[in-house]
């Protein structure tokens, strides 16, 4: 899979919400300031070029929608991101988190459990 610029990436994120959409459904979709109609409109062919996208012509319109999920998308990245950063360690990323001061008490116990329930079904 190929990586995607942070423009790509926003373009992607609307898509998979949208699920399908024109160019002005996009732009619709981004915050203001909205990025012109025709940079969207690059960034799209782009995407249609890297196979990431593809559309439907409705007379001189296209409807895009995405051919990758964003679980997809969030598996090859998070993939990727620990192979490259972590030497594909788990112990790696616990630990880089563990020395962030402003992790929230809730949300370690949380990953705590997910865990203990990983490592039971793992254990079966």
């Amino acid at each position: 899979m190929v990586t995607l610029t942070k423009a790509e990436e926003r373009i992607m994120q609307i898509l998979w919400d949208l699920k399908r959409g024109f160019i002005k459904d996009i732009q619709e979709n981004f915050p203001e300031p909205q990025p012109p109609y025709n940079t969207i409109s690059t960034i799209v062919r782009v995407l249609v070029k890297k196979e990431i996208v593809s559309y439907k012509t409705y007379g001189g319109s296209h409807q895009y929608f995405p051919l990758i999920t964003r679980e997809e998308y969030r598996s090859e990245m998070m993939g990727r991101l620990m192979k490259n950063y972590f030497g594909n360690s788990l112990k790696e990323v616990v630990n880089f988190f563990s020395e962030k001061k402003d992790l929230d008490v809730d949300e370690v116990d949380e990953a705590m459990r997910m865990l203990e329930d990983l490592k039971k079904q793992k254990d079966k």
